[in-house]
Formats: structure tokens, sequence, C-alpha cells
């Protein structure tokens, strides 16, 4: 019993983790940090979203499934529409429906901020579900190695995809226009790599099983990087 009265928090700890070590990394990023109570609120609405989120994905299996589709074609539609476009969808949701109209967002900035903030409590949330099934065979090394792994893969994956929509929408603030255009043009971007990533890792075989989701990474990091400059040098219009 007291072994796992031990277990449980270190499995809590190897799974909040990951986000919580990128969110301080991005937090620093803003001159005019935000104030902890909303970034606790978007980083737990984040967490509760996987909860629909999962429902839909299976539901989208199940659906799809019946269809008795050939398993490369499955694996296609899964991987782009199934997950990565459900996923982004939901987590831009999160800040659509609580942050865009909150007088805490005066700046453009804060809308990477927050995306990003939304995703990594969304990430922190799955590797929970991933991690705490472990407990019935504790092994603190492979605990330690997902956590890793998932803290420099589909964590990262999720912060930097949410912050590329999120650059989007700061354009559309200043593009009012095409502001429905470029919001879809960020989702079906973000959507497009989060799916091929996840597809890579399913189905791709040999080298390029990781050598996409590396360049994906990498593309996003130089992306995320250059949007987070262009994005402070805006005059703030929000209001």
């Amino acid at each position: 019993m007291a072994q796992m009265n031990i277990i449980y928090p270190v499995l809590i700890f190897f799974g909040l983790a990951p986000s919580i070590i990128w969110l301080l990394f991005f937090l620093k990023k803003d001159k005019l940090p935000e104030s902890k109570r909303m970034i606790l609120r978007i980083f737990f609405l984040g967490m509760l979203a996987t909860i629909p989120t999962a429902l839909l994905e299976l539901g989208f299996f199940e659906t799809v499934g019946a269809l008795h589709l050939p398993p490369l074609l499955f694996a296609l539609i899964y991987a782009f529409l199934g997950i990565g476009f459900i996923e982004e969808m939901l987590k831009y949701l999160v800040v659509k429906k609580t942050v865009l109209q909150h007088r805490e967002f005066d700046e453009p900035v804060d809308v990477m901020l927050y995306m990003i903030i939304a995703a990594l409590g969304f990430a922190a949330f799955e590797n929970l579900l991933i991690l705490l099934p472990m407990n019935a065979n504790f092994q603190f090394f492979e605990a330690a190695f997902v956590s890793i792994f998932r803290f420099i893969g589909a964590t990262f994956l999720h912060a930097l995809c949410s912050g590329l929509i999120g650059y989007y929408l700061a354009l559309s603030f200043y593009q009012t226009k095409n502001r429905l255009r470029l919001t879809i043009k960020g989702i079906l971007i973000a959507t497009l790599l989060h799916g091929l990533y996840d597809f890579s890792i399913m189905k791709v075989e040999g080298s390029f099983k990781f050598m996409i989701p590396i360049t994906i990474l990498m593309g996003l990091i130089i992306f995320i990087t250059i949007g987070f400059q262009k994005v402070k040098k805006l005059k703030s219009i929000c209001k």
C-alpha cells in the first residue's frame, strides 16, 4: 500500500512535468505577463477539453471503421481528421470561448500564448492518461522515458501547432476583412502538420518514421520563433 501511495504522485509528476516546463518557457516570451488566475484557468480548460475530444475521436474511429476502408486510407483519414482536426479545433474553441472577448486580452501576443497554454493543458491530461495506467507494472525509468519522449514530441507538437493557430488569429485582428480566412488557414495548417506527424508515427516505416516528425517540429520551431517576433511588433488594437 505504501508503494502504491508513492507510485501515483510519481506518475502524476511525470505526466505534468512536460507541460509545466514548456509553460514556463513560453511565458518568458511575454513582457507583460498574464494573471496567474487566467493562465491556470486556460490550462485547466485545456485539460478538460480532452474529455469531449476523446469522445469525438472514439465516435469518429467507430464511424469510419464501419466503412471497412483499406487500412492505409483509414489511417490517413483518422490521423488527419479523427485526431489532427478534432484536437486542434477543440483547443482553439477553448481560447475562442474564454479569451478573445476577455478584458485581459490586451495585446496581440496574448492569443499565441493562450493557445499554447490551452494546448499544454490538453497535453498534460493526455500524458496522465498514458502514464497513470502504468501503476500496475510500475517501472521508474520506463515512466521517465515516456515523460521525456512526450516532452520533446507530442507535448511540444501540441504547443507549436496551437501557437501557429494563435499566430494567424493575431494577424486576423489587423486584417478584419480576412479574419475568417486567416482563422481557417491557421486551423487547417495545424491540422495538416498534426495529422502528418501522427500518421508518420503510426504507418511510416524506416528512417522517415522519425525524420518526418523531426522535420515538422523543427519547421514549427522556426515558424513560432519568427511569429512571436513579428506579433510583438504589432500595435495593440485587440480591443
